[in-house]
This record gives C-alpha cells, sequence and structure tokens, in this order.
C-alpha cells in the first residue's frame, strides 16, 4: 500500500512514483546537457585560441581564451540573482527553460561562429559574449533544478532525488571527455584541429531540442503552484533573501560553512587532479584523461549512495566528513599519485635539490586572477619557470639588486640571462627531472584507485548539499537564497583554485604546496559549517 503525502513535505512510503521519476529525469537530464555545454569550451581551449585569438601569439592566444572561461565563472553569481529571483517570482519550470535554452543556444552557436581569419576582432568578442551568456544561464540553472526535484521530493526522499541532479556536473564532464576522445580517435588530429572541434558544440543543438521537448510536459513545482494560488509568494525575493539580516545571515554561512569547503573538494578532486596529472607530473593530456573517465565513472554511483544515506542520517555529517578527509589526505594522495604517475620525478625531487637566490623584494606573489598580469623581476620569472617545469626549489636571500640565480647542483643560471628559457630545461633534465612522464612506468591501477579516491570525496560534498541549500531558506525565496551561494562558492572559490594553487606553489617552493588552499578552505567550511549550520534533513519545506 502507498500513502501519499503533500510534496516535500509529509512522509510516504512505496516507491517512486512515475511522474517523480520523470521530474527526476528532466531535470537532471537538462542539467547534464548544461554542465557538458560549459566542459566542452574548457577542454577545447586550445582549438578555441588557435581559431579565435589568431593575431597573437599562441601564448597570449591561449591567455585570452582562459580568460573567457574564467568571465563564465565570474557571471555565474549574477546569473544567480538575475534568475533565481525569476523563479521565485514566476515559478520554478519556467525559469529554468530559460536558463537552458540560453545555454544550449550559447553553445551552439560557439560551434557555427566564424574565426579571426574571418571576423576580425567580431570573431573574439562574440565568442566572450556567448560564454558571459553561458555562465549568466548556469548560474541560474542549478538553483532551478534542485528546487524544483526538492519540491516534488517526500520528506523523507529529498536527499536521494535531489543527489541525481549532483550527478550532473560529473556526467556532464564525463560525457564531454568522452565525445571529444572519441572524434578525435575517429577522425584524427589533423581533421580535428582543423574543423572537428567544432562538432561537440554543434551537438548541443540535438541535446537542447531533446531536453526542450521534455521538460515542456512537466508542471510547475506543486510547492509553488500552492503558493501562487493561495497569494503566498515573494514580490521582492532578492529584497527578502538578502537584505533581511534573519536570511542574510543563512546565506552567508551557507557559502562559508558549506558551498566554499564543497567548490574546493570538488575542483580539487576533479579538475585538479586533471591539472596535477598533466601541468605538474606531466602525463600525456589523452591518457590522463582517459585515468579521469574511469575514475569518474566509478565514483559518480556514490552521489547517489550518499544522497540516499543523508536521508538516513543527515545531510551535515556526510558533508562535513567529505571536508575533514579532504583536508586530511589531500597531501598523500598527491604525493602518492606522483609515486604512482611519475616515480622518475619524485625521485629527481628527493635527489636533485634546486634553489633559488634572489633579493627578496624581487620575489612577488604571482596570482593571476585574470590570467593576463605579467611578473617580469628575475625572481619571479626563475620561479614560475621552475613551478613549470615540476620542480621544488628552496629560496635564499641576496643583497639588494643582485640578479636572480638558480643553483641546480654544481651548475648556477642567471634569471635574465638571454639563453635562460633553453638553459634551465636542459639544465633540469641533466640532473634527472624528466620532462614528461614515462608511459611504462604509470602505475595505472593505483594512479586510477587513488583518482576515484578524490573523486568519493566529491561525492560526499557534492551529494547531499542540493538538499541541505534547499532546506536552509523558505519557500517564497528558496531560489533566489540558495542559488547566489552556490555559485559564489562554485564559481569563485572553485573558480580560481588553478590560479590560487599556482601563485601558492611559486611562492613557497613546493609543488605540493598550493594544496594549502583547498585543505584550509575545507576546514573552515568544516569548523563553521559544524557550529552554526543547522541540520535540515526533517524540515517541511512547503513554509514560506
Amino acid at each position: 500500500m502507498t500513502i501519499a503525502a503533500t510534496a516535500g513535505g509529509g512522509i510516504r512510503t512505496g516507491g517512486m512514483t512515475a511522474e517523480e521519476r520523470k521530474v527526476i529525469f528532466a531535470s537532471s537530464l537538462g542539467t547534464v546537457f548544461e554542465w557538458y555545454d560549459f566542459y566542452i569550451y574548457g577542454t577545447l581551449g586550445p582549438f578555441l585560441a588557435k581559431y579565435f585569438f589568431s593575431n597573437v601569439p599562441p601564448n597570449v592566444a591561449f591567455i585570452f581564451t582562459l580568460l573567457a572561461f574564467a568571465a563564465g565563472f565570474a557571471v555565474r553569481p549574477f546569473g544567480a540573482l538575475i534568475f533565481g529571483r525569476l523563479g521565485d517570482l514566476i515559478g520554478r519550470k519556467y525559469t529554468f527553460l530559460i536558463t537552458m535554452t540560453l545555454m544550449g543556444v550559447g553553445t551552439f552557436f560557439i560551434g557555427l561562429l566564424p574565426g579571426y581569419a574571418s571576423w576580425g576582432l567580431a570573431a573574439p568578442i562574440v565568442l566572450i559574449a556567448l560564454r558571459l551568456v553561458q555562465g549568466l544561464a548556469l548560474g541560474g540553472e542549478y538553483g532551478g533544478a534542485a528546487t524544483y526535484v526538492a519540491e516534488h521530493a517526500p520528506r523523507d526522499r529529498r536527499g536521494y532525488y535531489t543527489s541525481w541532479i549532483q550527478t550532473t556536473a560529473t556526467l556532464g564532464l564525463f560525457l564531454a571527455l568522452l565525445l571529444i576522445l572519441g572524434i578525435r580517435n575517429v577522425q584524427g588530429e589533423e581533421v580535428f584541429g582543423d574543423w572537428g572541434w567544432r562538432i561537440p558544440f554543434l551537438l548541443s543543438g540535438i541535446l537542447l531540442l531533446i531536453s526542450i521537448w521534455i521538460r515542456l510536459s512537466l508542471n510547475e513545482s506543486p510547492v509553488f503552484q500552492r503558493m501562487k494560488e493561495e497569494g503566498r509568494t515573494s514580490k521582492r525575493p532578492l529584497t527578502e533573501a538578502f537584505g533581511e539580516w534573519q536570511h542574510a545571515k543563512i546565506a552567508i554561512l551557507a557559502l562559508l560553512g558549506a558551498t566554499a569547503g564543497e567548490a574546493v573538494v570538488w575542483y580539487g578532486g576533479q579538475f585538479y587532479a586533471l591539472f596535477f596529472l598533466t601541468q605538474t607530473l606531466k602525463v600525456p593530456g589523452a591518457t590522463a584523461q582517459i585515468l579521469i573517465v574511469i575514475a569518474l565513472a566509478l565514483g559518480t554511483p556514490f552521489f547517489v549512495v550518499f544522497g540516499l544515506l543523508s536521508d538516513k542520517i543527515g545531510r551535515k555529517p556526510i558533508i562535513l566528513a567529505g571536508f575533514l578527509l579532504a583536508a586530511l589526505t589531500y597531501f598523500p594522495i598527491f604525493k602518492a599519485i606522483t609515486h604512482y604517475a611519475n616515480p622518475k620525478l619524485e625521485a629527481a625531487l628527493a635527489n636533485s635539490p634546486v634553489t633559488v637566490i634572489a633579493d627578496p623584494a624581487e620575489c612577488s606573489f604571482q596570482f593571476k586572477a585574470t590570467g593576463t598580469e605579467k611578473f617580469t623581476t628575475g625572481c619571479d620569472i626563475a620561479t614560475s619557470a621552475l613551478v613549470n617545469l615540476s620542480v621544488n626549489y628552496t629560496t635564499q636571500s641576496a643583497p639588494a639588486g643582485t640578479p636572480a640565480q638558480v643553483k641546480i647542483g654544481d651548475t648556477t643560471l642567471t634569471a635574465t640571462s638571454a639563453d635562460f628559457a633553453k638553459a634551465l630545461p636542459a639544465a633540469i633534465k641533466a640532473h634527472g627531472y624528466p620532462p614528461s612522464a614515462d608511459l611504462n612506468d604509470i602505475n595505472y591501477v593505483m594512479t586510477t584507485v587513488l583518482l576515484w579516491i578524490l573523486v568519493v570525496y566529491v561525492t560526499l560534498v557534492y551529494a547531499p548539499i542540493a538538499a541541505w541549500l534547499v532546506e536552509l531558506f523558505p519557500s517564497r525565496i528558496r531560489y533566489s537564497g540558495m542559488s547566489l551561494p552556490y555559485h559564489i562558492g562554485n564559481g569563485w572559490f572553485g573558480g580560481f583554485l588553478p590560479a590560487t594553487v599556482f601563485a601558492i606553489v611559486a611562492w613557497t617552493g613546493n609543488i605540493y604546496s598550493g594544496l594549502w588552499y583547498p585543505v584550509a578552505i575545507a576546514l573552515m567550511s568544516l569548523v563553521i559549517g559544524l557550529l552554526f549550520l543547522p541540520e535540515t534533513k526533517d524540515v517541511d519545506i512547503t513554509k514560506t
């Protein structure tokens, strides 16, 4: 016998209804496609740089491409404000139909956009405009999908139902990597580099039509529909959510005690892990992507496992456990990845110490928020070059005005010399540092296991967070209230993780020291979440 209950409120026994399965499938599918759209830009960055910024040197072109990618992250909180307000005013369903359409259209037109050779300066300008549209759309999509699903779910199943939404970011990345690898393999590098890179963008048009067709058949959230019929919807959702201290306080605590920590664990376990493999350990890109894809495939089911568990024991203990595990084990895990993925580099780091001798006044904290910042002193040139070569170093103070030098064994190089850029890699290689990881040395099984552990940490902090955020805010301002802290956490705390990690590594001279950033943020969220955020799994989310 099935016992019915009001959506999101009471408790009901029995299985998931056909309508609930449809709600979860449609919401999750659309969100998968939106994340897919977002990630293919980052993955195909080198090709976009070649076609849309061909008027500048390749390294500068790539920086501009990354800047456009970062712009999508930067505007996500603004999208949360715009579409969060709409969602609380006109409804959940129609708002995330708008966001999904904007994302799909933006991605599709990137696939059609002529390059700089055809359109001149208009090409990169339109590209950046499309990226801004994507970022705004993504800022509104997640809050709408999570709120919509949660408001359909029985009280004792919200964690489980919303956990399907949480799989979408990982599945979107998985889909993007898998499609790109497949198309490159079928077409070959030359054809893919010529025009094949456009195919993943153009495919989003088909995905968009499927998603719109499915979502149009959905009904409005029953919680919102009831509020609307009873005249209880908010007339000023942004003012209520962030202008009244009782609600603004919850948004601030949700940011610092939940989404900031979730973001750094999420980006650390997926994006930074890939960056660490390719940029630090010099594992070939295709190999690193395959390892990440396998880890994602093995780890993704745990989103649902931990979402379901959060309905039993609560959201808070699972998420805080993820913060604690990441903070305690990130350093040993990343060191172990070095051991199994590039043992020659591990040996060189231990056996061939390097010293930078420079005037301390010349050594900057090289935070590249936009990617265009210039650090041109001898010390900065030397340290950034060593970081790019994955070399640990210590610093030794020199008198003011002394040219910065790099000492490797019995070899000493001056950082400002004309041949430094060529001489440094040669000297580093001569002292045992490998220019790239040897594929025959990689322990593929253990490397994949370690990457899988990082993905499991992601599922711990990410699986229950949608339900937690939904339950923290009253229904009349829920879309606005949960969207902003989520996207500030993920767009800014998470989005700036690579730049922050690089700056810390360059400052300290240790390739692992950048991990202090995600560790510190995770610990901050652990403490704030433990002390100030409530457990919410049993709240009635129909209340306004």
